[in-house]
């Protein structure tokens, strides 16, 4: 069944279908005006790289700190006991336990959007693998997710840290901000995502690294950024 699209969707659609790949500042301009609507979506980043995450070796999986966070506000979850359970709720969040709140997420609680665990109990959590894995709320070392520092890692969370990966595709999809953000806030915040993924390719991959790359709104056509301009990217 072919989908209709609304008007306003069409109208966006004509600014951005067949243009060439923007530069990213440019980028940014126009994912915000292509938005529809009605309300502050999110702008997300779809980077297709060239890794073949079949192979371990090939896997890009970091996480990093957004210098204007995701706009929006996520629930943490932390499995922690003792002195680190105070330390968590200390720093902010909401969701706090050991054995018990390991306990509930097998009887069926997800509702959070991050989930932190001290190593010590990455035993415990490791049975939550079927659960949490298929949501990407499983904790990992290699995304700062797993770590005895757990007041920092709360946080560093609120203040805007996002966890990456490739998907079976070869494909990163990931929030940088939102449509009611200043353009240079949302074009840093990219800036710093696609420093990120940068740092992260692995050895074994080969040939080119950023093959492609797409911003869109939450409602709206999505807008082709320049892959070798947004690689080239900065933070700094």
């Amino acid at each position: 069944m072919t989908k209709v699209h609304g008007k306003r969707y069409v109208e966006a659609a004509k600014a951005t279908s067949g243009a060439a790949p923007a530069e990213p500042q440019e980028g940014v301009r126009m994912v915000k005006a292509a938005s529809t609507s009605r309300f502050p979506g999110t702008v997300e980043l779809h980077v297709r790289l060239g890794v073949d995450p079949r192979h371990a070796d090939q896997m890009v999986r970091s996480s990093v700190v957004l210098p204007h966070g995701t706009g929006r506000q996520r629930r943490i979850a932390v499995f922690a006991q003792g002195e680190k359970e105070r330390e968590a709720r200390d720093a902010g969040a909401e969701i706090v336990g050991g054995e018990d709140l390991v306990k509930r997420v097998q009887e069926g609680f997800t509702d959070f959007d991050v989930a932190l665990a001290t190593p010590d109990l990455m035993g415990s959590v490791g049975r939550l693998g079927k659960i949490l894995g298929p949501r990407g709320l499983m904790p990992n070392p290699k995304a700062g997710t797993v770590t005895f520092d757990i007041a920092r890692a709360v946080k560093e969370v609120q203040a805007g840290r996002v966890e990456f990966r490739v998907d079976r595709y070869g494909i990163v999809h990931v929030p940088v901000g939102k449509t009611d953000f200043e353009d240079l806030a949302l074009l840093e915040n990219l800036a710093t995502m696609m420093e990120a993924i940068v740092k992260a390719k692995p050895q074994a991959a080969k040939g080119t690294y950023v093959r492609a790359c797409f911003l869109a709104p939450t409602m709206g056509p999505s807008v082709r950024i320049d892959p070798a301009a947004a690689a080239r990217l900065s933070a700094a």
